[in-house]
């Protein structure tokens, strides 16, 4: 269970996406049943199969959203970023967690319990309504990661998740986030060998290259 809950500033609430409509009034409501909590790199914030009691959202830091295969193999499902939130799904059809949350980095992370978050989903219609629209988002994505595994060679799988993981600054399609070639291959289904290949291969035929710490992905 998590920590004893303790008074989250307006500001912190009032910049987190799913809570960015709500007046002052409902924040100040919201402080005093939200919680906080800090975990370390590699610990699990939640495991699959436990029961749903609470709804969390990244303030800081990054986690991964993973389960495993029939094998025991470790696969990656997502990553998540701050303001990014995730326990919902649980909490609305009272199913227990269906994958493990693990902190990629030290992190820092508000929590609503169950009660607090019906309460404001009941209050909030505007809560209700982003919430809605993200778990539309998490089901597009679900189901264009399925469309690549099906459809996709492992060239393929890698290019679509650069692609899905870069961002546009300054006319440049690029991805500023770092993961490992294992993580990559946890999320394609492959290899890490036949990852780092398409990778280099990649890199040769000029459709990626490296600029300090950025892939850069031209033409894109």
């Amino acid at each position: 269970m998590p920590n004893t809950p303790c008074t989250l500033s307006l500001v912190v609430l009032r910049n987190l996406p799913l809570f960015s409509g709500l007046d002052d009034v409902e924040l100040e409501k919201l402080s005093k049943v939200a919680g906080r909590k800090r975990v370390e790199r590699g610990a699990a914030v939640v495991r699959a199969g436990e029961s749903t009691d609470s709804l969390y959202v990244l303030l800081n830091g990054r986690a991964k959203v993973t389960n495993h295969d029939e094998d025991g193999k470790e696969i990656i499902l997502a990553w998540l970023g701050q303001g990014e939130s995730f326990g919902e799904m649980g909490l609305i059809d009272g199913s227990p967690r269906s994958a493990n949350v693990i902190a990629a980095e030290a992190s820092e992370l508000l929590y609503l319990s169950k009660e607090a978050f019906e309460r404001c989903m009941r209050d909030n219609f505007q809560v209700a309504q982003k919430l809605m629209r993200i778990l539309v988002q998490r089901l597009r994505e679900a189901d264009r990661k399925i469309e690549s595994l099906a459809l996709l060679d492992v060239y393929g799988r890698v290019a679509r998740l650069l692609l899905d993981m870069s961002e546009l600054i300054e006319g440049r399609r690029v991805v500023k986030k770092k993961i490992s070639k294992q993580d990559m291959a946890k999320m394609i289904g492959a290899s890490r060998e036949m990852v780092s290949k398409v990778m280099r291969d990649l890199e040769l035929s000029g459709y990626i290259r490296y600029d300090n710490d950025l892939l850069v992905i031209p033409g894109a």
